[in-house]
């Protein structure tokens, strides 16, 4: 199957009508249709303001990037960059084209 390749790079920390980004952004993809999509938690990483974010043993609140990622259709990729622009969220995103699918027919393990 023909598609997109999507992922946003959040702040863990940083919220939207009261939610963490990606908790908030995975729902309305759930809601909207997508199939699936994941979030995944930086161990260090920069972003245009060339801070720096990594984990420090003493430190109770990190501030590390996140990344959500979703493989949809060319539809829903435009629904889900137009939900966040509507909502006037200003996030950094990556699309690209991509095929994907199931091995073996998605037949189930044995």
């Amino acid at each position: 199957m023909n598609g997109v390749y999507l992922k946003f790079y959040v702040n863990e920390s940083r919220k939207h009508r009261g939610r963490l980004v990606y908790e908030w952004l995975l729902e309305a993809a759930r809601e909207m249709g997508v199939e699936g999509g994941s979030a995944f938690r930086a161990v260090a990483g920069f972003g245009r303001h060339r801070h720096m974010h990594e984990e420090h043993f003493f430190e109770l609140a990190a501030d590390l990037p996140v990344e959500i990622v979703f493989m949809l259709s060319e539809a829903h990729a435009r629904e889900l960059i137009e939900l966040v622009e509507g909502e006037r969220l200003q996030l950094f995103h990556v699309r690209m084209p991509a095929t994907f699918g199931v091995t073996n027919g998605g037949a189930g393990a044995s």
